[in-house]
Formats: structure tokens, C-alpha cells, sequence
């Protein structure tokens, strides 16, 4: 069983990701429709308890959001692998491509994020961590660099 947690700020491309490459074999988990961090964390520990890969949707941009998930996937009985992508980006590319999605986000929202965002660590707990970069003509996957 794995769970992935997806680290990114607004419009940085984590749900077309997910619908590329983990639609298929991992449940998605996203706060944007569970609306409150009690539902995200029953789904996470009814995937836990179902045996369910998952993939946690949201832009997890601290270390503290983050150490709570990664305390709750390592707090179940199941061994479960616990994985990192930290969607790379530019603001300006992602006020860009926000104001193409149909469910935008206020502008404000993604420039916030973009302060919060700190660098994930594999010392979080992670066992993988993978860099993503949407480009023009897709998704650019890299092995992690713990150095930046």
C-alpha cells in the first residue's frame, strides 16, 4: 500500500497528475471536495484500513501539514509507504493556467500558498521523494535533490 502527498501551490498541476498517472490505481483524496480536514482524515483511515492506496490531493504546503498526515498514515496498523511529489513552479505560470481552469481560485489564494510552501524533506518521513514540473508539453518527473 502506498500513500502519496502531493506538496504544491494552487494551479501547479497536482490534479492533472493525478488523473494521468494515479487515477487508476490510487484513490484521491482532496480536501477542495471533502471541505473539512475530519473527512479527509476518515477517508485516509479507511484507505488504511481497506488496504487502499491513496493519493492525498491538496497543496500541503507546510511542514506541520504534512508531519500531521504522515503521523496519521504511519499511526495505522498496515505498513504503508509514504511518498512525496513536490510540484515545482512559477506564480506567474500558475496565476496563468488558473485563469484557464473553470474552478479558479482567487489569485490572493495561490500567491498566499506560494509563501507558505516550504521545501518537503525526506527526514519529514518519507521514504520517496520525486520533483514534478508541468511543461509545455507535459509532466516532467526528477529524483529528488535533499541538497536544495
Amino acid at each position: 500500500m502506498e500513500a502519496i502527498i502531493f506538496v504544491g501551490i494552487p494551479a501547479s498541476g497536482k490534479s492533472s497528475f493525478y488523473a494521468q498517472r494515479f487515477a487508476s490505481t490510487h484513490v484521491r483524496i482532496s480536501r477542495d471536495l471533502l471541505k473539512t480536514k475530519y473527512r479527509e482524515q476518515r477517508f485516509i483511515k479507511t484507505c488504511l484500513e481497506t488496504n487502499q492506496s491513496m493519493v492525498i490531493d491538496n497543496t500541503s504546503p507546510t511542514r506541520l501539514e504534512r508531519q500531521r498526515l504522515i503521523t496519521l498514515i504511519q499511526s495505522s496498523a498496515m505498513p504503508c509507504r509514504v511518498v512525496g511529489y513536490y510540484f515545482q513552479s512559477r506564480i506567474a505560470d500558475c496565476l496563468r493556467r488558473n485563469q484557464r481552469r473553470p474552478d479558479a481560485v482567487p489569485e490572493v489564494a495561490i500567491i498566499a500558498k506560494a509563501k507558505q510552501l516550504e521545501l518537503p524533506s525526506l527526514s519529514e518521513g518519507f521514504e520517496k521523494l520525486v520533483y514534478v514540473r508541468l511543461t509545455e508539453t507535459g509532466f516532467e518527473v526528477e529524483r529528488w535533490n535533499d541538497e536544495v
